[in-house]
């Protein structure tokens, strides 16, 4: 009797089941919501660690960003704009890291179905681009005025006398949940208004993408990129705002104030005393900061990364090496001519390979379109991410204060240890030993719980956790997954070779921005790490993020574990023409901090040239 072949094992990475809640951790890891714990059905799934937006273990009450963003995504592909061949991100939590896997439409009854939607709907939005998107800062700009229109929570000792007079009717502890409640309500309305525009931009650079790749077969991602370079777009005008105030410091002859290590509230109490310069270059810092520095020193998804307005010390020490290269004679503007022109002379050549007018005419309504919708792609981050969200966080940190001096817990950032949900019964609970005049229940509560889930959060920053999870999808059509993140089937090919052992001195990735560099590489895993950074540095990192600019002008190229063409890490490394590979998948885990390597931008080959540090 023959022997029957073994079946091969599927290609995949470990199983969701394989990965253990660390020791000791379990209680923290069962404050996350039920609904994002992984189960033995997902077991079946693909699914990738979101190091791109989630680097670090997440806290109990940041969980609301993934929450919140998913929760309008799926609506914004699945029920608003209906993409043909994709739904929403699914998501679960193990020891703080965020896990993301795509809903997939196979069934070609249902892409035709959701295709005739999509074209009633996207369409219409492309064809009224401006109008509908200036319309959506409108928007944003009110959202963003509600939210700071909102008062500050309080609970008097008694209700004052002119609100019992007036008839009010309704106490000042009913406040702070009327208070809670539209600080959450506006923070998930918000992104309901994140998603509006950008899954569509990403289409339709996908749309050009494919167009390009059938045309051109032996064209690059990197040079279809270019085509879409040279962006006017808010997220870029806080640092350009940084390097407008290095060169009037130094046409008012006050730079010599500003000097590496030295706290910004010492250089600006010395500016003050420095006579009609120094308070002219303070009223220029303050027109700057309001809007441009209600940015954060992260992407704005953890409730520490704070924005310059609250903590001016990553402005400030960007600031002493622009002023060097304004003395230098050196320009700060970013290329954005140069990128600008580049762009221009590949449309036009590319355009002269089409063969009949059909094509050129396809080929100039979506670049055109491109165009069009890009800046959107980068300049919605500015209201969303960093403006909206360091509101919103603030606000939290106002509740915090609150149950604080409530004796709750002893410091008013213990609050983001508590889950949404929780907060809310805090609140409640508060609320209602005022309204009795007894004592409330959290002083009892909350000391423990919150010392137990901080310490589970160092924990679990100690441990790696794998880039993905699951069996490899044989097609991945979801264009955020593509575009942003870079999960392709050669990408993660490439992880799995790496998760292997393959001994060799070259990590890959996605060809971000061309150039060559060679230096020590600066491995960051964190936001508190970047002031490692030195002159000359390759930056190795999780993801990068556009409001790391001033450190861009330190490093000789960037590298990422993950990010697509499309990524922010990719973008900004164009936009500042710097050599960059992005989605390696491991780079951080393969590089040490201080060996040499060389970045290839335009082969998306980064290799270690020294084994050790």
């Amino acid at each position: 009797m023959n022997a029957q072949p073994k079946p091969k094992p599927t290609k995949g990475f470990p199983l969701p089941s394989s990965l253990r809640v660390i020791p000791g951790t379990e209680r923290a890891q069962a404050a996350y919501p039920y609904h994002i714990q992984f189960s033995e059905a997902d077991d079946n799934r693909f699914w990738f660690y979101n190091s791109m937006h989630f680097p670090e273990p997440m806290s109990a009450f940041d969980m609301v960003t993934a929450e919140a963003a998913y929760c309008a995504l799926g609506a914004a592909n699945t029920r608003v704009h209906c993409l043909p061949t994709t739904l929403g991100i699914d998501h679960r939590i193990i020891n703080g890291r965020v896990y993301i896997g795509g809903n997939a439409v196979t069934d070609p009854a249902e892409i035709a179905r959701r295709t005739e939607e999509f074209q009633k709907r996207a369409f219409y939005y492309y064809e009224n681009w401006e109008r509908l998107y200036a319309q959506w800062r409108e928007k944003m700009l009110k959202l963003i005025q509600d939210a700071q229109a909102l008062p500050k929570p309080t609970l008097p000792e008694l209700e004052p006398l002119e609100n019992v007079h007036a008839g009010r009717g309704v106490a000042s502890n009913h406040y702070l949940l009327d208070i809670y409640q539209k600080t959450l309500e506006g923070y998930f309305r918000m992104w309901h208004h994140h998603f509006e525009f950008l899954l569509l931009g990403y289409g339709a650079y996908l749309t050009f993408f494919a167009f390009c790749k059938k045309a051109f077969p032996e064209i690059t991602d990197q040079t279809i990129a270019r085509m879409v370079a040279g962006i006017e777009a808010e997220i870029f005008r806080p640092d350009d705002e940084l390097r407008r105030l290095a060169r009037r410091a130094v046409e008012l002859g006050v730079d010599g104030k500003f000097k590496e290590g030295v706290p910004a509230e010492v250089i600006i109490e010395s500016l003050r005393q420095s006579g009609p310069p120094g308070e002219q270059w303070l009223k220029e810092l303050q027109a700057a900061r309001d809007p441009w520095f209600n940015i954060n020193v992260g992407d704005g998804f953890y409730h520490y990364h704070r924005a310059w307005n609250d903590d001016l010390s990553m402005p400030f020490a960007g600031l002493p090496d622009y002023m060097r290269r304004v003395r230098a004679g050196e320009s700060l503007e970013r290329p954005i001519e140069r990128l600008k022109a580049e762009r221009a002379q590949l449309i036009a050549e590319y355009r002269e390979l089409l063969s009949t007018d059909d094509e050129r005419a396809a080929y100039d309504q979506m670049i055109t379109l491109a165009h069009r919708v890009f800046p959107y792609v980068e300049g919605h981050k500015f209201y969303c991410e960093h403006w909206y969200t360091n509101l919103f966080f603030n606000k939290i940190r106002e509740f915090g204060a609150l149950l604080a001096q409530h004796k709750f817990f002893p410091d008013a950032e213990d609050v983001f240890h508590l889950t949404h949900y929780e907060l809310e019964a805090a609140i409640i609970d508060l609320m209602t030993a005022w309204s009795n005049g007894s004592e409330p229940r959290g002083p009892a509560h909350w000391p423990k719980i919150v010392a137990e889930r901080r310490a589970a959060l160092e924990e679990w920053a100690k441990h790696e956790t794998p880039p993905a999870l699951g069996p490899v999808p044989d097609v991945i059509d979801d264009p955020a997954i593509v575009m942003l993140w870079g999960i392709t089937r050669e990408s993660l090919d490439n992880w799995l070779a790496a998760s292997g052992g393959e001994d060799t001195n070259e990590v890959k990735g996605f060809a971000a921005s061309s150039g060559v560099a060679e230096g020590p590489a600066r491995v960051v895993k964190s936001v508190e790490e970047i002031s490692r950074v030195q002159k000359g540095d390759i930056l190795v990192c999780q993801v990068t993020n556009p409001t790391w600019a001033p450190i861009f002008q330190k490093i000789a190229a960037a590298v990422s574990d993950i990010g697509g063409s499309m990524s922010h890490a990719a973008i900004v490394a164009r936009e500042y023409g710097l050599p960059a590979v992005v989605g390696t998948g491991n780079a951080t885990a393969r590089i040490k901090d201080g060996q040499r390597i060389r970045v290839d931008g335009g082969r998306g080959i980064v290799t270690i040239l020294e084994q050790d540090a």
